[in-house]
């Protein structure tokens, strides 16, 4: 056999250190094969280490001087390639945001994908219902007690292979599990994970409701264009049906062997939207959300992956899933600022997503009672196409909202009396009440009733929360926590008292208050474990309670039918803010709370606490509702170039000590720039977190393609500046939280 002299082949690639490029490796003869590199993982030597980089391009030649190149260590399974348009998907978000490029990637992939070893293939763990028992075993068994029992087997008794992440999200136990086990009612099955077609029978017609309208006319403008990339803006009251409308639009694409990517802005939306989704579709609905461990969400990204997902359901990071037939997005609660990550790399998941779809020619819907003000200019500018549900469905009709004074009369725990007497009512009507305060833990504070003494955090600068039940003050900035004093450290007095409330208090008050009736309290607190939050969201809708408290995690989405009142304590904060977006975020934080209330057939009535009802803020909202508000302040935005009529970048700088961080942007707000206004340095809202000094620069501009440009100026010349080393900087491009 005649010896053939392959040629030297290198490679650009992307490798998870802070560095704005990629780096070129050779590939020795010995690893190369038939299969692509492209998009393959592999372990490169970088400095006195080994590292797993991506492969981005492939060459036949480079300008670099060759013998100073080094060669890859190994190639990792081919299994595991990135598809070629979510590589160019990371890559154009990498340079949108300025972000090094390997930690774009890092981040993109699941933690077991991180790692040198090889992680094990994955292997589908599901339950199903025994076919085999026998009919009178069953139904003697569901006309018992065990009611969680009862509610699974009817689930895996009515749907597709159910796995134990889905069991889990959905709020039920393994003790669950393995109880219908030994009565043999269910079985377990384990196999590898294979290509699913969904063609037939994947549609549950039973549970498909009939559509209004406003909402036949908007399901029908979506499936014409599921060959083209467009973009819909569906903007609905609360209450409206726009679940409905994603599950409608979604049936062509099933129907074609296509992929939905399904996006919502935190893990408390994922058990209600998966309990929708699997009622209505026999097909694999596979989860990728925080609550999952790094096994499950590998399980989940393989899957996508190799075709075998029909639905993926996430928070913002599973807008990367590699879904090869992704043939529609949705966005659910688009204007929430959940879906942007507002650490490291700092992307937005909606305006990936609509650079995703934009990418693949794919439709992609964006759903809100309240749109962000850019989707809003996007849509009324017909940049997307825009629909409203203007009706509640059903025979629900939307509450109205009341303004209390509570400027000069007193509070009891920060509930005021005629409050108390509208709660108290709606009780004894056998309906539920919604308490919101934003704000969790017993009090936002306590101090010495003598010397005036407050605990403070000593790296934020900020008081400790008091967390009475854990018995603990904790900084909900830096999460450290202290034991609580018995004295006061200044004076000795004993005369510590809280100030203020938060959700702990307000649940510990309408307990023994209304002790006839059962408390619930939602918050990040009370939700730590895996599959309670599911658990007491259905509890509250079997109305086993009927006052719940809680936090934003109670805000949005969540169906209540029985809720007929809902109360707002204290939202005063978002009038006075420095910030120009506080009254955006306050005003869809009030329509979304409110929207909790009156979704049944019952008439539902929100109550807002504030100190300045003739402020116009709230008497806009209350008088003429979210739409005129945002169109009155889209125009004040107008006419200060604010966004979405301006773009900003927010540069970011912290270090030990206050003057770096201010001499380092002083120093880089000197770069020779015309096209952009700068504003700063000057201190962040909450200057001092976790030890750190922290600085802020504002650079804003009239065109994306102007501020881009002032950006990578500034960006070359940051290498110059002699107090580089003495900080940590970062750059956050479409800032929606100047308070980070």
């Amino acid at each position: 056999m005649t010896n053939i002299l392959l040629q030297d082949i290198y490679i650009q690639v992307a490798i998870p250190v802070p560095m704005r490029q990629l780096f070129t490796y050779l590939v020795p003869n010995a690893l190369l094969n038939d299969k692509s590199l492209v998009g393959e993982r592999v372990i490169v030597p970088f400095g006195h280490r080994q590292v797993i980089g991506i492969v981005i391009s492939v060459d036949d030649d480079t300008p670099l001087e060759k013998d100073k190149l080094k060669a890859i260590i190994s190639r990792i399974d081919s299994d595991t390639h990135l598809p070629a348009p979510l590589l160019k998907l990371l890559t154009l978000a990498a340079r949108y945001y300025h972000h090094p490029i390997g930690d774009v990637f890092q981040q993109a992939l699941p933690v077991l994908l991180r790692k040198t070893e090889p992680p094990k293939k994955p292997v589908c763990h599901y339950w199903q219902f025994n076919e085999s028992c026998e009919p009178t075993k069953i139904k003697t068994f569901k006309q018992g007690r065990a009611k969680k029992q009862i509610q699974l087997l009817r689930l895996i008794e009515n749907h597709h292979k159910l796995t134990w992440p889905e069991i889990r999200t959905l709020g039920y136990t393994k003790a669950q599990l393995k109880s219908l086990e030994e009565k043999q009612f269910i079985s377990a099955l384990e196999k590898p994970i294979e290509v699913y077609h969904w063609q037939t029978k994947y549609l549950n017609e039973s549970d498909k409701l009939n559509l209004s309208a406003e909402q036949a006319v908007i399901v029908s403008a979506i499936d014409q264009s599921t060959e083209q990339y467009s973009c819909h803006l569906v903007d609905g009251v609360t209450g409206s049906g726009k679940t409905e409308v994603y599950l409608q639009a979604m049936e062509k694409v099933l129907a074609n062997n296509q992929q939905v990517l399904v996006l919502v802005p935190e893990i408390g939306l994922t058990p209600q939207t998966l309990n929708r989704f699997e009622q209505r579709f026999n097909v694999p609905i596979f989860l990728h959300h925080s609550g999952l461990n790094d096994k499950e969400r590998f399980d989940t990204w393989q899957s996508a992956l190799q075709n075998c997902a029909a639905i993926v359901i996430g928070t913002r990071s599973a807008v990367f899933s590699p879904l090869p037939k992704l043939g529609l997005i949705i966005v659910d609660e688009e204007h929430d600022g959940s879906f942007k990550q507002q650490d490291s790399f700092r992307y937005h998941g909606r305006d990936i997503a609509i650079l995703r779809a934009k990418q693949l020619n794919i439709p992609i819907v964006l759903g809100s009672a309240t749109p962000s003000f850019e989707s809003l200019q996007n849509a009324l500018t017909n940049k997307y196409h825009y629909h409203q549900l203007t009706k509640r469905a059903g025979k629900s009709v939307e509450a109205k909202i009341s303004l209390i004074d509570v400027a000069n009369q007193p509070l009891e725990f920060g509930l005021s009396k005629p409050l108390k007497q509208l709660i108290n009512t709606t009780l004894n009507r056998g309906e539920q009440v919604l308490v919101f305060l934003n704000r969790r833990g017993f009090a936002p504070a306590i101090n010495c009733n003598e010397c005036h003494w407050v605990a403070d955090c000593h790296r934020c600068n900020k008081p400790y929360t008091l967390h009475r039940s854990q018995g603990l003050l904790i900084c909900h900035h830096c999460t450290s926590q202290k034991r609580i004093p018995q004295q006061c450290p200044d004076c000795g007095s004993v005369r510590i008292k809280p100030v203020g409330q938060g959700t702990e208090q307000i649940e510990e008050y309408l307990t023994e208050t209304f002790s006839q009736y059962s408390t619930v309290r939602i918050d990040r607190d009370s939700t730590r474990k895996k599959g309670e939050l599911a658990k007491r969201l259905q509890a509250i809708t079997d109305k086993e309670h009927q006052i719940l408290i809680g936090t934003q995690m109670l805000a949005k989405g969540h169906h209540f039918p029985d809720v007929t009142l809902v109360a707002m304590l204290d939202i005063d904060g978002a009038l006075f803010s420095f910030d120009y977006r506080a009254s955006e975020h306050m005003a869809q934080l009030l329509v979304q709370v409110a929207g909790r209330a009156g979704r049944a057939s019952k008439p539902g009535k929100v109550i807002v606490q504030t100190q300045y009802p003739q402020h116009p803020l709230l008497q806009d909202l209350v008088n003429n509702g979210y739409r005129h508000f945002a169109q009155q302040s889209l125009t004040e935005r107008k006419m200060a170039y604010l966004p979405p009529f301006g773009y900003q970048a927010l540069f970011r700088a912290e270090a030990n000590y206050p003057s770096y961080p201010e001499k380092f942007l002083r120093q880089l707000a000197q770069t020779p720039i015309s096209s952009c206004e700068i504003a700063g340095p000057m201190p962040a809202a909450m200057e001092k977190k976790a030890g750190k000094y922290r600085f802020h620069l504002i650079l804003q501009a009239k065109s994306r393609p102007e501020l881009h440009t002032a950006i990578r100026q500034m960006i070359a010349q940051s290498q110059q500046n002699e107090w580089l080393n003495k900080v940590r900087w970062t750059i956050d491009i479409d800032p929606i939280d100047l308070s980070w």
